[in-house]
């Protein structure tokens, strides 16, 4: 299901002779300023914020029209994070411009989007040069009095399934280690090497010395790369990083396909892109965010977190369990939970969470989530009968048996786990079981 966002910029963001003015709409306030200084490597920026743009713009799985979504800023002390999904959801892309990349303050805290539009696209190519660049993050008070009232308005829609992904990936990339760091020449070269765009296999790639060697199969220490053509955002950045650092979770012989993360360090920012385990599936059905979802548990603590929050880069868990008076893995529940509504995401360079808040409903990525509304409307009903570990399930057709493994994992007799041995999430049948349950259990 779309929702239609309407974004309203009081003129087009644009690369002026004074510098880059990027415009911004919703969050904290209608048109909410973040920062103004200068960026120490403008050439890496502006090819880092074309990538961003770019997956905003495409649909990777049976490519149609651009998708024409505006990426999210956050500006958060001494950071700003560019942040977009593609139009297809299987692709997350992020640049975080570090403080050295900044050469002034943030002056607001919040979460917004931002203007990229075609002419900004083709100024932002041509950019070159070691000079410092002066940049607006949001209008400044002489456009807003002199505007008249006018605007740039567009509608859009923005897909369910996009807002679900933010849901999911703080989730799945909380789970990742780092896996390989290569020097950018051998990133350059391993890039190179990809299979054409059109190509949706599923490779791995292994460590080998200074580089990465591509294979068929999954081995421990490997980081799945499915349907490598999707990194073709990253090659614009390639001549200014240092290393390609890459993320994944733990794997070995006969794994199936799993996200990964593939990472640019320039030294003043970080280009990032977090790649679903296959081609056509999007991260919004990945079912990784379900348990934090289903739990009445951690609502609580989630808003006694969330009150905490004041827009750290990186959020201090052994700090933020003192300050709410809780062990550290209810913080962590609560964080994932706050995750599902877009209020913290996750960094894997810093291994550690950060505060934002999304300038859209992205509590519809609850509401509109189909397992989730199926269980719970089967808990509505007394459906799930617990027999110990393990319970029945009654729906008007048929009868479900969940059974509880002793790794604490669920699985179900339905053709939801059949087909996908619960590597997308729990099934509903077992996600209403883990609801009765007390306390709420981790479900694989």
């Amino acid at each position: 299901m779309n929702a239609v966002q309407t974004y309203r910029y009081l003129q087009p963001s644009a690369l002026r002779a004074a510098g880059l003015d990027l415009q911004t709409c919703g969050g904290p306030a209608a048109n909410p300023r973040f920062f103004a200084g200068f960026l120490t490597a403008p050439a890496a920026a502006a090819a880092g914020l074309l990538a961003v743009a770019e997956v905003a713009r495409t649909r990777y799985h049976q490519p149609v029209n651009p998708a024409s979504l505006d990426p999210v800023v956050t500006g958060s002390r001494g950071r700003l994070r560019f942040e977009s999904f593609s139009g297809c959801c299987g692709v997350y892309a992020r640049m975080d411009v570090l403080p050295a990349g900044l050469d002034g303050e943030i002056s607001g805290h919040g979460t917004t989007n931002v203007d990229v539009n075609p002419p900004l696209r083709e100024a932002l190519a041509r950019v070159g040069g070691i000079e410092p660049l002066h940049v607006a993050v949001g209008p400044d008070d002489l456009t807003v009095s002199t505007m008249d009232g006018s605007v740039v308005e567009r509608k859009v829609p923005l897909p369910g399934r996009w807002l679900r992904g933010f849901a999911e990936v703080h989730v799945l990339t909380a789970g990742f280690e780092p896996r390989a760091e290569i020097p950018a020449a051998e990133a350059a070269a391993f890039l190179r090497r990809l299979p054409a765009a059109t190509d949706r296999s599923v490779l791995w790639a292994v460590p080998a010395g200074r580089t990465l060697r591509l294979t068929s199969r999954p081995a421990p220490g490997a980081v799945c790369l499915a349907g490598a053509g999707r990194l073709a955002a990253l090659r614009g950045v390639l001549r200014h990083a240092r290393t390609l650092r890459v993320y994944g979770p733990a794997v070995r012989a006969g794994s199936p396909a799993v996200p990964s993360t593939w990472e640019l360090d320039t030294g003043a920012l970080r280009v990032s892109l977090t790649l679903s385990p296959e081609p056509y599936r999007g991260f919004s059905g990945e079912g990784a965010a379900l348990a934090a979802l289903a739990g009445d548990d951690v609502v609580d603590d989630a808003e006694l977190v969330g009150a905490l929050l004041n827009w750290d880069p990186t959020i201090d868990v052994a700090a933020l369990a003192d300050a709410a008076a809780l062990p550290d893995g209810r913080v962590r529940a609560a964080l994932a939970q706050l995750g599902t509504a877009g209020r913290v995401g996750y960094d894997v360079a810093d291994g550690a969470y950060f505060h934002r808040v999304m300038p859209y409903d992205a509590g519809r990525a609850e509401r509109d989530n189909p397992r989730l509304l199926g269980a719970r409307a089967l808990v509505e009903r007394g459906a799930v009968e617990r027999d110990g570990e393990d319970a029945t399930v009654r729906t008007d057709a048929e009868v479900y048996r969940v059974r509880r493994h002793p790794d604490g994992a669920y699985s179900c007799n339905c053709r939801w786990w059949a087909r996908h041995r619960g590597q997308r999430g729990p099934c509903r049948h077992a996600l209403a079981v883990s609801m009765v349950a007390a306390p709420v259990e981790v479900l694989s």
